[in-house]
């Protein structure tokens, strides 16, 4: 048997910590889902020491397409096998690491909080070995949130590359857009200094954001509506205001991808 690729993570996981993501990975990626003839598979990559996000993951996909299945992988055996109990109709649990072992190429791959842990020039080979077992169409998830899940950044992957960067927060929690900052992924985080676009991004939606307080009165939600639609006229912004309801911004990621 082949050693799985990559390194055990901390583990570190709770209930509903990733929902922001799954939202949006239904809202966004649920069409594509729905078109797969084969019934769409999922995969939870490093889900950690309790099977939560892969469960969770599954009920959240299914209000997109009720033939998702979901397969968390794990490159802990304890940790595969803790989670066996869980197993149910659509719902399995895979020993193995970035090789990512499943039997076809899934329609989606979730890996958050887990290129955390490693150099940030690893993180390309990472990111092209993982497009590589895409099925045609699929998506990429890779990112990284708080422990509750109040804040989190991610970056959304096609199998020919980098296409996005969401940002998204519990608007009550948020005393300025900059504070996400600290979940920046892996690619981003060490880029957050003069010079670089995601710093020159953060400093226009802080700015953004004080301009637009004045809607604060109408409430945390309005107030970033109104900054992510006056950010909207620098920068490419993809997405609209059903997402901003949400707490959300995605933005090219040619806009914010490491100066050369």
């Amino acid at each position: 048997m082949n050693r799985p690729v990559g390194t055990a993570t901390r583990g570190t996981t709770n209930p509903n910590r990733l929902r922001r993501m799954d939202r949006w990975i239904a809202a966004v990626h649920g069409p594509a889902l729905r078109r797969s003839e084969a019934p769409p598979v999922a995969v939870d990559l490093g889900y950690g020491a309790a099977p939560w996000t892969a469960v969770e993951l599954l009920q959240r996909l299914r209000t997109a397409d009720p033939r998702c299945a979901v397969v968390g992988i794990e490159i802990d055996p304890a940790r595969v096998a803790a989670a066996a109990p869980w197993e149910r109709e659509g719902l399995a649990f895979r020993h193995g690491g970035f090789e990512v072992p499943t039997a076809g190429r899934p329609a989606l791959i979730r890996a958050a909080n887990v290129l955390r842990q490693y150099d940030e020039d690893e993180v390309a080979a990472v990111w092209s070995r993982l497009r590589g077992r895409l099925a045609p169409g699929g998506l990429l998830v890779e990112g990284t949130c708080d422990e509750i899940g109040r804040r989190h950044v991610w970056v959304a992957l096609g199998p020919e590359g980098p296409r996005s960067v969401t940002f998204a927060t519990r608007l009550g929690s948020l005393d300025r857009p900059s504070d996400l900052a600290e979940r920046l992924p892996k690619a981003l985080i060490h880029r957050n200094v003069p010079g670089e676009p995601v710093h020159a991004f953060l400093r226009d939606f802080d700015r953004a954001w004080a301009a637009a307080a004045p809607y604060a009165s109408l409430g945390a939600r309005q107030r970033w509506i109104r900054a992510v639609g006056d950010l909207a006229g620098d920068w490419p912004v993809t997405d609209d205001r059903r997402r901003w309801r949400q707490g959300e911004v995605t933005v090219a990621w040619s806009a914010l991808a490491p100066a050369a």
